[in-house]
């Protein structure tokens, strides 16, 4: 016979799972100890954002305190759609976005921790914004990048055997194709090393 109990939570409804609670009630009883924890009530989100952050006139990093994407970037939903809380903030604050390519680009480097200072936030191209995060230091370029097969270091010594060893040889050397030997060398890979008066 189907489970006909329900959730023992006022107006939940959901069917029963365990000890009167529907899976979810059951799983934050578990964790927290509470079935009603764990979670951010109806209107508290928007709340926060209306009232607190774009009322926020500090220059300190407001941090967003609830949901973040794994880039660490406050994410929330907003007339329907979902996105970055910068992204809000900044249209909120300095009105819509020249081109859909430019990003919402914080001055104090700190989106990636959560930082939605309506004051630290301005539109700028792609180009402009990778110019910023290098000098903040929160690039994922070389060896920070997920893709990365080598250090920085070996890549200075790869482009540092340019026109000593064939491509073959240093690629076997380091572990890489040799089209990444090739790519180093031309300044598509790791171009920033290239020496400035480099062909």
């Amino acid at each position: 016979m189907a489970n006909s109990r329900i959730c023992s939570i006022p107006e939940c409804g959901k069917t029963h799972f365990g000890k009167g609670l529907c899976q979810n009630h059951h799983y934050r009883m578990r964790k927290h100890g509470d079935p009603l924890a764990g979670r951010t009530s109806p209107g508290e989100l928007h709340k926060f954002y209306e009232e607190i952050v774009l009322q926020y006139e500090g220059d300190e990093c407001l941090i967003w305190p609830y949901s973040r994407n794994a880039g660490g970037y406050g994410e929330m939903h907003k007339n329907g759609d979902r996105g970055n809380v910068s992204r809000f903030v900044c249209k909120d604050a300095n009105g819509p976005p020249p081109t859909p390519e430019h990003e919402a680009a914080h001055s104090c480097g700190k989106g990636n921790l959560g930082c939605v200072t309506k004051g630290h936030l301005s539109w700028k191209t792609p180009k402009e914004n990778q110019a910023d995060r290098i000098l903040h230091d929160t690039h994922k370029r070389g060896e920070r990048s997920h893709f990365s097969k080598i250090t920085e270091s070996q890549a200075r010594e790869v482009l540092a055997l340019k026109g000593k060893e064939p491509q073959s040889a240093i690629a076997g050397r380091f572990g890489i194709k040799q089209a990444t030997v090739s790519d180093i060398h031309r300044g598509r890979r790791w171009g920033w090393l290239q020496p400035t008066d480099a062909a």
